[in-house]
């Protein structure tokens, strides 16, 4: 059970929030996921079925942890429940819909980077296009782009207006004429097919348009128009929908999301409540005032500030670095003191940076003081080579037309099968239009193979198919040993006798725990299904027995009120689901991951796919049946490998490595800012903070990339719970040159009473000059020589300063805060030259001014 009182007075609002479109702008650590959680719990109770809501999160992490809330709060009330990433659900639907497009069949494989970047330099190679100019990455992400924007070859084609867009074109259209021929779909494909499918079959939208009366999307702020789209199609009968995000946390313009998504949301829907989470639950007064000045200072934005009963907390201390080692010295012996003098486990500490290139020398320091760390930087596991092997093996298993993976496979381990044999198998199963094993069978007949070479391929389709065969029982642990012994892989491994060879080994060893833990889960999710099937029979046969005495059905949930009245929940908008017009719920599973469950038939429905989502019913022609004179499509049904086999490679594929962050391990954690967000820690350190590098050389070009910029800073600041600091290095070596940076400008953005030029736990300087541990305007300074010095302990050097007298009588330090009649209040940040002739740098609201010391008529203040 759960009360509202849990809850403050605008969270309530919005969990109670009866129908109509809710937008709920939600501030950094605002409670979000627990108001989430209570609206689709308080739905439940109110009679709403659960299966007639969606919830949509961005993560994987964050859609198991809002299950596991909701299943605290109601327990097996809640079976039925679609809790997904957007492209988890796209998936889902798709392993049921997608015989409804041409070309694709439900046993479809998703490539990742690696597979989708082999496959676009064929064809590239194909089109006789130098990669030199034509990079493939580059061209992947103007597909990319293309496909998030939901723009078909044809339209891309028609539109190509420069030289590299109209090979970009041509390009895209054979990369997708191969991924459809080894029946695969990229990572954009899974959104772009579902709303093609969507509007090709107003069938099949009627269907998911009537089964999702209730929609909620989380991080609505970064959705792109392809997500938008999809959304949009779903809530355009009920209208139900409710979208919680904060504008000021939309960071990834660059990959295609557009923050007007979530800024024009009342236009899109004009009777929409609009509610503010700005109390915040995690982070100090002192960091909440500095996040809030910061993004303040951006134009396009909903306006809004957090707040907290939590103490005022520590200032945020910056710390003006002579070069990068000495910004990894300084984060690392921080570190250090901060656990010997707190306690602290390493898991308190988060460092962040704006580009990976920045972690290689934090690690560095990290491991001379000893310090245990990770590195999330995306899918790192999952692209090391042995594990891609076996994944490759399974895929073909799954999809015997996947042309990359058998590719990849086909000489792993060698079995003297090289690129002219492969070249060769290709072609004939191209010509006879076959999938690869069946080629492999047929390998007598390949022209131009040298009998050896036969005997392999012979010797190869014989492995391949008994491993196919293997019992629909077994579990993917079970599948993947036998890969590894019957194929010769452990045997490679272990003939090799490396340190190389013995780290594969580990991994291979960490990926069977990983296929334990997915058996594990499934058996889990079997049992739990099987619950929730009697209990959504149950409420089954209470609407039919109510349809049967004339009226309308009374929504249900095991254990909860049926009433809805009270709230303004009709049975019109809270009911069951019904399917032929009978009166049956719809069965449905509540985790997306459940691709290798099985499950009995639910009454009235020809039976219970194995990939673990609901069949639709059947008819005598095998394609549509009768539903109120609408009828719903019929899938074939998967054989139970392929689907177990399927599932385990969808979860691989939509899983990313921030995903496998677990709080229980500790390490200092090293991450971008990016992949950040969403988190916490006690006590974070935000390095590189220079121009050119935060904000990034390419945001300052364009003020809408600035802006967005202004929002990753206000991300980072507000993971941090209790302590901060802010470092900046005057010179550094990154990409291969030393670059002499300016202060970032976000650093004149934090009000000057809330940072500390030296941290309060270090020892009083012995130097003379400025008060050390005095509030300052965001003091900067640093070693301004052209060499490369090895590091020193640069303590409080630069915001002491060395006084510099300019004019007659006046005296300045880089970072005193000074006023001009023209630009206003701002902070010295550089000074070059001695005496009036003094050349000095200032940053004015953001903006950076050079003014020579004697005519520069500065004041004080």
């Amino acid at each position: 059970m759960y009360s509202l009182a849990d809850l403050n007075p605008v969270q309530r609002e919005a969990v109670e929030h009866r129908a109509g479109p809710l937008l709920i702008l939600a501030g950094a650590g605002s409670g979000k996921t627990r108001v989430l959680t209570y609206r689709i719990a308080h739905l439940i109770a109110r009679g709403v079925a659960p299966w007639n809501i969606l919830a949509i999160t961005f993560t994987n992490k964050a859609a198991k942890e809002m299950r596991q809330r909701v299943e605290t709060l109601l327990g097996s009330a809640g079976a039925g429940l679609w809790v997904s990433t957007f492209h988890s659900a796209c998936v889902r639907i798709l392993r049921r819909e997608i015989d409804h497009l041409p070309g694709y069949a439900r046993s479809f494989v998703i490539y990742d980077a690696g597979d989708q970047l082999s496959v676009l330099k064929s064809c590239l190679k194909e089109l006789d296009l130098d990669e030199k100019k034509f990079p493939a990455r580059g061209i992947l992400a103007q597909i990319s782009d293309w496909k998030n924007r939901l723009c078909p070859v044809e339209d891309a084609e028609g539109k190509a207006a420069e030289y590299f867009e109209k090979m970009a074109a041509k390009a895209y259209r054979l990369y997708q004429k191969k991924l459809m021929a080894n029946n695969a779909l990229d990572f954009d494909d899974i959104i772009m097919l579902a709303v093609e499918l969507f509007r090709q079959n107003p069938t099949v939208l009627d269907y998911y348009r009537d089964r999702f009366r209730y929609i909620l999307v989380d991080e609505y702020q970064d959705t792109n128009h392809a997500q938008y789209t999809l959304v949009n199609l779903l809530a355009a009968r009920y209208r139900n929908l409710c979208v919680v995000g904060d504008d000021d946390q939309a960071v990834y313009g660059w990959r295609g999301a557009d923050v007007q998504n979530i800024l024009a949301f009342e236009r899109d829907y004009p009777e929409t409540m609009v509610l503010k989470l700005e109390q915040n639950y995690r982070s100090t007064k002192h960091i909440l005032q500095a996040a809030n000045a910061v993004v303040g200072h951006n134009q396009d934005r909903k306006a809004k500030s957090l707040w907290t009963e939590n103490q005022s907390g520590d200032l945020l201390i910056h710390y003006v670095a002579e070069d990068e080692r000495d910004e990894a010295r300084y984060v690392a012996e921080r570190i250090q003191r901060l656990k010997d003098r707190e306690g602290r486990p390493n898991k308190d500490f988060a460092v962040l940076y704006r580009s990976n290139a920045q972690s290689r020398i934090l690690e560095e320091y990290l491991l001379r003081e000893g310090i245990p760390y990770r590195v999330f930087s995306g899918m790192k596991f999952y692209e090391r080579m042995e594990i891609k092997d076996i994944l490759a093996y399974l895929r073909v298993l799954h999809n015997p037309a996947d042309r990359v993976s058998f590719s990849r496979i086909l000489n792993v381990p060698k079995r003297g099968l090289g690129e002219s044999v492969l070249a060769k198998v290709l072609l004939y199963a191209e010509e006879q239009g076959l999938d690869m094993l069946a080629a492999l069978r047929e390998a007598e007949y390949i022209p131009g193979v040298r009998p050896q070479a036969r005997r392999a391929l012979l010797s190869l389709s014989r492995l391949l198919e008994e491993l196919r065969e293997q019992s629909p029982e077994g579990e993917i642990t079970d599948l993947v040993e036998e890969i590894l012994d019957k194929t010769g892989y452990w045997a490679m491994l272990k003939a090799d006798n490396t340190p190389e060879a013995q780290a594969r080994v580990e991994n291979l060893q960490e990926f069977l725990s990983v296929t334990a833990e997915y058996d594990a889960k499934i058996a889990e999710e079997r049992d739990e299904r099987t619950t929730g099937e009697i209990d959504e029979r149950a409420a089954g046969e209470i609407d039919e027995r109510a349809a049967g005495e004339g009226n309308p059905p009374a929504p249900t949930s095991a254990g909860i009120s049926s009433s809805g009245a009270e709230n303004g929940l009709s049975s019109e908008t809270g009911d069951t689901p019904t399917l032929g017009g009978r009166g049956l719920p719809v069965p449905e599973v509540g985790d997306t991951t459940m691709a290798g469950s099985e499950g009995r038939p639910a009454p009235g429905v020809e039976g219970t796919s194995s990939d673990g989502s609901e069949d639709r019913l059947s008819s005598s022609e095998g394609n549509m049946a009768p539903s109120g004179g609408q009828g719903l499509p019929a899938p074939e049904v998967e054989d139970t490998f392929s689907a177990g086999v399927g599932g385990f490679l969808e979860q691989v594929a939509l899983v990313a490595d921030i995903d496998q962050l677990n709080e229980g391990d500790d390490g200092v954690v090293l991450m971008t800012m990016h992949s950040a967000k969403g988190l916490e820690f006690p006590v974070v350190f935000l390095v590189g903070m220079e121009e050119g590098i935060f904000p990034s050389s390419h945001s300052l070009l364009a003020e809408t990339a600035l802006e967005e910029e202004r929002r990753l800073c206000y991300v980072a600041l507000t993971r941090a719970k209790e302590k901060i600091y802010l470092c900046y290095a005057g010179q550094r070596l990154l990409y291969g040159r030393i670059q002499n940076n300016l202060p970032s400008r976000f650093f004149s953005e934090v009000p000057p009473d809330l940072m500390l030029d030296r941290d309060p736990i270090d020892p009083p300087p012995q130097r003379q000059g400025r008060t050390s541990g005095a509030p300052r305007g965001g003091g900067f300074g640093g070693s301004t020589g052209g060499g490369r010095k090895k590091y020193r302990d640069y303590g409080s050097l630069a915001s002491e300063g060395t006084p510099l007298t300019t004019g007659k009588s006046e005296t300045y330090h880089v970072g005193d805060k000074v006023e001009h009649e023209k630009f206003g209040r701002g902070i010295i940040v550089s000074v070059k030259g001695e005496g009036a002739s003094a050349i000095l740098t200032v940053v004015f609201d953001g903006q950076l001014k050079q003014l020579i010391s004697e005519y520069a008529k500065l004041t004080r203040f």
